[in-house]
């Protein structure tokens, strides 16, 4: 199965529950082409963090596949899901999960420190350097993540989420932590990249005044039935996730 054919995403007959408890999310079919921009809706506790998981291979379903750019993820051991992760997905984590004790150029580097298949040559530093001065973070390259303001964590893990020029972005609410000012900025950068890279964009957001720059809004109540509040899922460390 190929993206260009059928998706650069496409979940099939998708089970995820957590542990024991009510919560379970079910997708029948989904299906996301590649250059598509998609926002994706609904109450919180509803699942929209959980799909971004399960297309990235950081959560595995119960039931059901997952193919994200022409793999089957859900077939994956936990390795190669890292692996495939770091070289083919851009993830932009509602909690950021930058490391406090890196720099935050380190933390835009990171995916090339931990997967030994991307090279960090001179030319993905002065690309770093750049896409920290279109977020306005350029000032802070040698500073700790954990002297940063929440603003600048969000943009930081914008910068990490494009070092490795990823073909699917997933974010997960990118501009929830941001001024209006930052939170167009951002905005424009994801969708430039997306733009002039021809990368698919999916989106988690509350903001609904951002839905008119998508192409496609995807309402999650439909897939998911809830009779109370799942507890945190089980993922991988940040290292692994990045």
């Amino acid at each position: 199965m190929t993206d260009s054919a059928d998706g650069i995403i496409r979940i099939e007959d998708l089970e995820f529950r957590y542990g024991e408890g009510d919560f379970a999310l079910l997708v029948p079919e989904l299906v996301v082409e590649r250059g598509e921009k998609v926002a994706v809706i609904g109450p919180s506790g509803s699942g929209k963090t959980t799909l971004l998981n399960l297309i990235a291979g950081i959560a595995m379903p119960q039931r059901g596949r997952v193919v994200t750019k022409g793999v089957e993820v859900t077939s994956l051991d936990d390795s190669r899901r890292r692996e495939f992760r770091i070289r083919n997905i851009g993830l932009v984590f509602q909690e950021f999960e930058l490391l406090e004790h890196l720099s935050v150029l380190d933390n835009v580097l990171l995916p090339y420190r931990i997967n030994p298949s991307l090279r960090l040559e001179p030319p993905v530093r002065q690309r770093a350097a750049t896409l920290a001065e279109r977020v306005g973070v350029a000032d802070k390259l040698g500073r700790y993540a954990h002297r940063l303001s929440q603003g600048e964590k969000q943009r930081a893990a914008v910068c990490r989420a494009l070092i490795a020029k990823p073909d699917l972005l997933l974010a997960d609410e990118p501009t929830g932590n941001l001024e209006p000012a930052n939170k167009g900025r951002v905005l424009e950068i994801l969708f430039d990249y997306a733009e002039e890279h021809g990368a698919t964009l999916l989106t988690v957001t509350h903001d609904h005044d951002l839905l008119d720059r998508f192409g496609r809004v995807i309402d999650f109540r439909e897939f998911h039935s809830i009779t109370a509040a799942p507890p945190p899922p089980q993922v991988d460390a940040p290292e692994a996730r990045a």
